[in-house]
Protein backbone atom coordinates (compact mmCIF):
# COMPACT_ATOMS: atom_id res chain seq x y z
CA UNK A 1 0.00 0.00 0.00
CA UNK A 2 1.17 3.25 -0.79
CA UNK A 3 2.22 5.54 1.91
CA UNK A 4 0.20 8.13 1.11
CA UNK A 5 -3.09 6.13 1.44
CA UNK A 6 -1.99 4.52 4.79
CA UNK A 7 -2.00 7.91 6.09
CA UNK A 8 -5.25 8.73 4.95
CA UNK A 9 -6.97 5.70 6.24
CA UNK A 10 -4.90 6.60 9.94
CA UNK A 11 -6.69 9.82 9.28
CA UNK A 12 -10.30 8.77 8.89
CA UNK A 13 -10.14 6.18 11.64
CA UNK A 14 -8.13 9.12 13.69
CA UNK A 15 -11.47 10.99 13.04
CA UNK A 16 -14.10 8.68 13.48
CA UNK A 17 -12.98 7.67 16.97
CA UNK A 18 -13.06 11.42 18.20
CA UNK A 19 -16.77 11.64 16.76
CA UNK A 20 -17.61 8.92 18.34
CA UNK A 21 -16.35 9.49 21.75
CA UNK A 22 -18.94 10.51 24.25
CA UNK A 23 -18.38 14.48 25.49
CA UNK A 24 -16.67 15.07 28.68
CA UNK A 25 -17.27 18.21 30.41
CA UNK A 26 -14.76 16.91 33.10
CA UNK A 27 -12.77 20.99 32.84
CA UNK A 28 -12.87 23.32 35.78
CA UNK A 29 -11.36 23.13 38.57
CA UNK A 30 -14.36 24.37 40.34
CA UNK A 31 -16.42 21.35 38.70
CA UNK A 32 -13.37 18.45 40.02
CA UNK A 33 -14.95 19.63 43.64
CA UNK A 34 -18.34 19.11 43.14
CA UNK A 35 -21.23 20.48 41.26
CA UNK A 36 -22.23 23.35 42.06
CA UNK A 37 -26.34 22.56 43.11
CA UNK A 38 -28.65 25.62 44.07
CA UNK A 39 -26.83 28.06 46.40
CA UNK A 40 -29.11 29.58 48.31
CA UNK A 41 -29.47 33.60 48.06
CA UNK A 42 -30.41 33.38 52.27
CA UNK A 43 -28.46 32.20 54.75
CA UNK A 44 -27.50 32.68 58.85
CA UNK A 45 -29.93 35.70 59.76
CA UNK A 46 -30.63 36.32 56.37
CA UNK A 47 -32.87 33.27 56.26
CA UNK A 48 -34.52 33.75 59.61
CA UNK A 49 -35.18 37.65 58.28
CA UNK A 50 -36.66 36.07 55.00
CA UNK A 51 -38.75 33.19 57.14
CA UNK A 52 -39.99 35.89 59.70
CA UNK A 53 -42.04 38.07 56.38
CA UNK A 54 -43.71 34.64 54.65
CA UNK A 55 -46.89 34.19 55.99
CA UNK A 56 -47.77 31.46 58.70
CA UNK A 57 -50.83 29.42 57.67
CA UNK A 58 -52.25 26.10 58.25
CA UNK A 59 -52.20 23.88 55.42
CA UNK A 60 -54.70 24.28 52.68
CA UNK A 61 -56.57 21.12 51.15
CA UNK A 62 -54.60 18.90 48.62
CA UNK A 63 -58.25 18.27 47.00
CA UNK A 64 -57.56 18.93 43.27
CA UNK A 65 -53.64 18.24 43.27
CA UNK A 66 -51.98 15.96 40.91
CA UNK A 67 -48.87 16.59 39.18
CA UNK A 68 -50.07 17.24 35.93
CA UNK A 69 -51.21 20.39 37.43
CA UNK A 70 -47.43 21.79 37.65
CA UNK A 71 -47.69 20.75 33.61
CA UNK A 72 -45.41 18.09 31.71
CA UNK A 73 -42.50 16.36 33.80
CA UNK A 74 -39.34 18.24 33.19
CA UNK A 75 -40.46 19.96 30.71
CA UNK A 76 -38.51 22.97 29.12
CA UNK A 77 -41.12 25.28 28.21
CA UNK A 78 -40.34 27.72 31.06
CA UNK A 79 -39.49 31.19 31.82
CA UNK A 80 -37.01 30.45 34.60
CA UNK A 81 -33.31 29.52 34.18
CA UNK A 82 -32.50 27.00 31.44
CA UNK A 83 -35.56 27.60 30.11
CA UNK A 84 -36.45 26.87 26.43
CA UNK A 85 -32.58 25.78 25.85
CA UNK A 86 -33.56 22.95 24.37
CA UNK A 87 -32.57 20.19 26.82
CA UNK A 88 -35.40 18.67 29.57
CA UNK A 89 -35.30 20.11 33.11
CA UNK A 90 -33.71 16.86 34.42
CA UNK A 91 -30.57 16.66 32.38
CA UNK A 92 -30.49 20.02 32.91
CA UNK A 93 -29.78 19.64 36.58
CA UNK A 94 -27.58 16.73 36.54
CA UNK A 95 -25.30 18.72 33.98
CA UNK A 96 -24.84 21.95 37.06
CA UNK A 97 -25.11 19.10 39.76
CA UNK A 98 -22.89 16.00 38.63
CA UNK A 99 -19.00 16.27 37.81
CA UNK A 100 -17.16 14.22 35.61
CA UNK A 101 -19.90 14.11 32.94
CA UNK A 102 -20.11 12.08 29.65
CA UNK A 103 -22.64 12.77 27.04
CA UNK A 104 -24.67 11.01 25.14
CA UNK A 105 -24.14 11.13 21.56
CA UNK A 106 -26.28 12.76 19.05
CA UNK A 107 -28.28 14.21 21.56
CA UNK A 108 -27.78 18.15 21.25
CA UNK A 109 -25.03 17.97 24.03
CA UNK A 110 -28.32 17.30 26.35
CA UNK A 111 -28.61 13.98 27.68
CA UNK A 112 -26.27 12.84 30.64
CA UNK A 113 -24.87 9.34 30.41
CA UNK A 114 -22.41 9.09 33.15
CA UNK A 115 -21.33 11.40 36.06
CA UNK A 116 -20.21 11.50 39.70
CA UNK A 117 -22.50 13.25 42.66
CA UNK A 118 -21.31 14.03 45.44
CA UNK A 119 -24.64 14.15 47.11
CA UNK A 120 -25.58 16.74 49.97
CA UNK A 121 -28.57 14.51 51.02
CA UNK A 122 -26.13 11.95 52.82
CA UNK A 123 -22.92 13.28 51.74
CA UNK A 124 -22.03 10.13 49.72
CA UNK A 125 -20.54 9.62 46.55
CA UNK A 126 -23.22 7.93 43.89
CA UNK A 127 -21.87 7.37 40.28
CA UNK A 128 -24.68 7.94 37.44
CA UNK A 129 -24.96 5.66 34.62
CA UNK A 130 -27.78 6.34 32.52
CA UNK A 131 -30.21 3.09 31.90
CA UNK A 132 -33.63 2.29 33.09
CA UNK A 133 -32.38 0.12 35.69
CA UNK A 134 -29.32 2.40 37.51
CA UNK A 135 -30.61 6.06 36.62
CA UNK A 136 -33.54 5.76 40.00
CA UNK A 137 -29.87 5.53 41.33
CA UNK A 138 -29.77 9.80 41.14
CA UNK A 139 -32.72 11.63 41.16
CA UNK A 140 -34.23 14.98 40.95
CA UNK A 141 -35.79 16.68 44.29
CA UNK A 142 -37.84 19.67 44.09
CA UNK A 143 -36.55 21.23 47.69
CA UNK A 144 -40.00 22.56 48.44
CA UNK A 145 -42.33 19.28 47.38
CA UNK A 146 -45.23 20.04 45.27
CA UNK A 147 -47.78 18.72 46.61
CA UNK A 148 -46.34 20.76 49.50
CA UNK A 149 -46.71 23.43 47.41
CA UNK A 150 -49.78 22.87 46.69
CA UNK A 151 -51.52 22.97 49.86
CA UNK A 152 -48.99 26.12 50.83
CA UNK A 153 -50.75 28.62 48.09
CA UNK A 154 -49.70 26.96 44.39
CA UNK A 155 -52.99 26.45 43.98
CA UNK A 156 -53.67 30.23 43.48
CA UNK A 157 -50.49 30.29 40.56
CA UNK A 158 -51.40 30.22 36.95
CA UNK A 159 -50.64 27.35 34.74
CA UNK A 160 -47.17 29.40 33.94
CA UNK A 161 -46.18 29.77 37.28
CA UNK A 162 -46.70 26.34 38.31
CA UNK A 163 -44.76 25.00 35.59
CA UNK A 164 -41.90 27.57 36.91
CA UNK A 165 -41.84 26.29 40.04
CA UNK A 166 -41.78 22.88 39.11
CA UNK A 167 -38.81 22.91 36.98
CA UNK A 168 -37.36 26.09 38.46
CA UNK A 169 -33.24 25.13 39.30
CA UNK A 170 -33.57 27.18 42.50
CA UNK A 171 -36.22 24.33 43.90
CA UNK A 172 -34.10 21.44 42.22
CA UNK A 173 -31.17 19.30 43.11
CA UNK A 174 -29.53 15.78 41.93
CA UNK A 175 -29.81 13.40 45.19
CA UNK A 176 -29.40 10.03 46.54
CA UNK A 177 -32.48 8.26 44.80
CA UNK A 178 -33.65 6.33 47.72
CA UNK A 179 -32.93 9.28 49.88
CA UNK A 180 -35.49 11.01 47.64
CA UNK A 181 -38.02 8.76 48.10
CA UNK A 182 -38.11 8.64 51.98
CA UNK A 183 -38.28 12.63 51.99
CA UNK A 184 -42.04 12.24 49.80
CA UNK A 185 -43.82 15.45 50.13
CA UNK A 186 -42.56 16.45 53.57
CA UNK A 187 -41.92 19.64 54.55
CA UNK A 188 -38.69 20.81 56.89
CA UNK A 189 -41.05 19.49 60.27
CA UNK A 190 -41.42 16.56 59.00
CA UNK A 191 -38.20 15.95 57.38
CA UNK A 192 -34.61 16.71 57.07
CA UNK A 193 -31.82 15.47 54.98
CA UNK A 194 -29.73 12.87 56.49
CA UNK A 195 -26.76 14.92 56.02
CA UNK A 196 -26.87 17.13 59.67
CA UNK A 197 -24.34 19.81 57.02
CA UNK A 198 -27.23 20.11 54.93
CA UNK A 199 -29.61 21.28 57.45
CA UNK A 200 -28.74 24.93 56.54
CA UNK A 201 -28.41 25.39 53.04
CA UNK A 202 -31.40 22.73 53.13
CA UNK A 203 -33.95 24.66 54.79
CA UNK A 204 -32.61 28.35 53.35
CA UNK A 205 -33.49 26.87 49.94
CA UNK A 206 -36.99 26.25 51.01
CA UNK A 207 -37.62 29.46 52.13
CA UNK A 208 -36.06 31.28 49.12
CA UNK A 209 -38.62 29.34 46.99
CA UNK A 210 -41.51 30.47 48.82
CA UNK A 211 -40.72 33.90 48.83
CA UNK A 212 -40.20 33.80 44.99
CA UNK A 213 -43.44 31.86 44.24
CA UNK A 214 -44.89 33.56 47.65
CA UNK A 215 -46.21 30.67 49.17
CA UNK A 216 -46.39 30.12 53.08
CA UNK A 217 -45.31 27.77 55.90
CA UNK A 218 -47.10 25.91 58.60
CA UNK A 219 -46.79 26.81 61.91
CA UNK A 220 -44.94 23.41 62.69
CA UNK A 221 -43.04 24.18 59.36
CA UNK A 222 -41.96 27.73 60.80
CA UNK A 223 -40.92 26.58 63.91
CA UNK A 224 -38.73 23.55 62.58
CA UNK A 225 -36.89 25.68 59.92
CA UNK A 226 -36.34 28.36 62.40
CA UNK A 227 -34.74 25.75 65.11
CA UNK A 228 -32.46 25.28 61.97
CA UNK A 229 -31.51 28.21 61.06
CA UNK A 230 -30.90 29.46 65.01
CA UNK A 231 -27.57 27.10 65.17
CA UNK A 232 -26.52 27.99 61.67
Amino acid sequence: MPRWLWLLCFVVVSVAVVLLEPYDSDSSGAASSGGTGPSPTYSGSAALQALAMLPVRDAASQSGYERGMFGSAWTDSVTVEFGKNGCDTRNDILKRDLVHISLEPATKDCTVRTGTLHDPYTGTEIFFRRGSATSSQVQIDHVVALSNAWKTGAQQLDEQQRRDLANDPRNLIAVDGPTNQSKGDSDAAQWLPPNPGYHCDYVAQQIEVKTVYELWVTPAEHDAMSRVLAAC
